[in-house]
């Protein structure tokens, strides 16, 4: 006769508590003779995760919550299997091995449950529940692993985006922004902050913006070079926008875009002198003020 699901449930749970250690030892042994953590974490660190998910894992058995449930209802388990996963994918681990390395505890368990239980009818329902749990687990951890990763990704471009458009001080009050490559939305956004914020720590009165090394300048790039300007011109201060080629300036006239309103220069040195220029009659301009 099968015992009941309550009773398999405490057999498991009795496994985890009283073989801890065992099941532990064994779960990074495997770990580390298949290559699951793939030589980033060390055996120490190995360890001790290993000894916190299986007390977490205990600790769902002990729940009221359903075996579909445990793994990813209680709050325990599912922080300690959520954070299994981000702490491999911020080591570079890839998500398969990471999965793989959920998995392998269920066969380090389903050894320890060999021989704590005795009857094959509840050794083979133990087995099923144990699959049950950790395939779960698996699958949070995969998907955790993506979405944790995909966050990764996110910041390090923005990382990269930001280095890739440095603010630069030329002169007292004049900053610039030497744009190489597309200006796309999420890269206007991230130089129009790094200007802003420059403008407010530099106390500056102009801003160049060169665009030398920008392939084309289309109507999309065009808006964007707009609204930066825009931002500049609100935060008090002068924007000058240099490195306007020939073809850019022909694409610019066939296009229809106004840039009127924009003071433009052939050359970064030509911005610079008109920067200069700006600043002086600003300076010249204030004591008239004052009186």
């Amino acid at each position: 006769m099968v015992s009941s699901e309550s009773t398999i449930r405490d057999r498991v749970r009795a496994a985890l508590d009283e073989q801890t250690d065992k099941i532990a030892d064994r779960w990074v042994q495997l770990q580390m003779e298949r290559g699951e953590a793939e030589n980033r974490i060390g055996e120490a660190e190995l360890r001790e995760e290993s000894d916190v998910l299986i007390a977490a894992l205990s600790a769902g058995l002990a729940s009221a919550l359903p075996v579909e449930r445990v793994v990813t209802a209680h709050p325990e388990l599912h922080r300690e299997v959520t954070e299994f996963s981000l702490r491999r994918a911020r080591a570079g681990v890839s998500p398969t091995v990471t999965s793989l390395a959920v998995l392998t505890l269920k066969e380090a368990l389903l050894e320890a449950l060999q021989q704590a239980v005795r009857d094959t009818d509840e050794l083979l329902a133990a087995a099923l529940m144990v699959n049950r749990l950790l395939d779960t687990a698996g699958a949070l951890s995969f998907a955790t692993y993506v979405e944790g990763r995909e966050e990764i990704i996110g910041r390090q471009s923005r990382q990269l985006l930001e280095l890739s458009t440095p603010v630069v001080r030329l002169w007292d009050h004049v900053l610039a922004v030497p744009l190489i490559g597309t200006l796309d939305t999420a890269r206007t956004q991230v130089v129009m902050e790094n200007l802003l914020r420059g403008i407010q720590e530099h106390e500056a009165l102009v801003a160049i913006i060169d665009i030398t090394a920008v392939p084309r300048v289309d109507t999309m790039v065009a808006q964007h070079l707009m609204q930066t300007v825009s931002a500049v011109r609100l935060m008090g201060a002068d924007c000058v926008i240099s490195g306007i080629r020939p073809p850019i300036a022909m694409t610019i006239a066939q296009l229809g875009i106004d840039l009127s309103s924009i003071l433009t220069r052939a050359t970064l040195a030509d911005a610079l002198s008109a920067a200069i220029k700006i600043t002086e009659e600003s300076a010249t301009a204030e004591p008239s003020v004052a009186r």
